[in-house]
This record gives structure tokens, C-alpha cells and sequence, in this order.
């Protein structure tokens, strides 16, 4: 599977995220279920993978490791917490809409590599699965199941 098939694939995964909480109030965005996150946690933390692999694909473009030296991404449970910690101020709808430019930022930085780049076993092929395509499809579910459950 190509470039434009992935960033295809990673586009339908995200409109089904987003699909996933339209109509939510801003009480049930921040109510904790998903351990002591609520959707809005979740969806500031995904926006923070956009921003942070949209600078490790800009590294790539230039020729660079996609992580900078020092930077250790491996504790996906502190820089999970970070993300969350910094929304947890802002509002649901703020989120929403930092999570869409997000995603418009990590596709224009897929977008400007080139399509050997995204082959399987090449690191922007394992970034826009882990950060995207497969990241939506842990949570996008999860909060349906959630919605089901609270009949909402």
C-alpha cells in the first residue's frame, strides 16, 4: 500500500473519530471513563502524536532521524499524561478543533514525503500506523462502546 492509500486510509479513520463524539456535551467530553480520562483527554492526547510525528515526518524531509537525539518517545504512558494534563483546561470544543488542525498538520507533513518513504518496514510506513491509522482504531471504537453503554 502506497503513500496516498495510507494518508486515504488514515482520512476515513479519522472522520469515524470524529463521527465517534459529535453531539457530546461538554459534561460528557470530560467525564472520566477511560481510566481517569474522559474524551476530551483522549482526543488532546491523539493531537499531541499528530504534532509531535508531524515534526518526526519534517525531520525525515530532511534527511534527519525522525527522533531528535535526546528525545526518548518509548514512555507512551508520560507523554500520553502530558498530553492530556495540558488540555485539561481547555475546552472540548478547543480540542476538537486543535485535533483537526492536528491531523491537517500530520497529513501535509505525510503528504510532502516521498512515496518510498512510506514502504512497510521504513519508519514514516510504522508513524502514520501508530500515530494514526491504527491509533484511531483503538480508540474510536472504545468510545462508541462507551456511548453504548451510557446510552448516549
Amino acid at each position: 500500500m502506497g503513500r496516498d492509500q495510507l494518508i486515504e486510509q488514515l482520512n476515513s479513520g479519522f472522520a469515524a473519530l470524529l463521527e465517534s463524539v459529535e453531539g457530546l456535551s461538554d459534561e460528557q467530553m470530560t467525564r472520566a471513563w477511560y481510566g481517569d480520562w474522559g474524551v476530551r483527554d483522549v482526543l488532546a492526547h491523539v493531537a499531541g502524536w499528530h504534532r509531535e510525528m508531524a515534526k518526526a515526518f519534517e525531520r525525515i524531509a530532511q534527511g534527519e532521524r525522525p527522533v531528535p537525539e535526546g528525545v526518548d518517545y518509548s514512555n507512551f504512558d508520560a507523554w500520553n499524561a502530558n498530553f492530556a494534563s495540558d488540555a485539561s483546561s481547555v475546552s472540548p470544543s478547543d480540542v476538537i478543533s486543535e485535533l483537526k488542525a492536528s491531523q491537517q498538520a500530520f497529513v501535509a507533513a505525510a503528504t510532502s514525503l516521498p512515496e518510498d518513504r512510506f514502504a512497510e518496514g521504513r519508519a514514516a510506513h510504522r508513524i502514520i500506523h501508530t500515530t494514526g491509522i491504527d491509533h484511531y482504531r483503538e480508540h474510536e471504537p472504545a468510545i462508541r462502546e462507551w456511548r453504548k453503554s451510557e446510552g448516549i
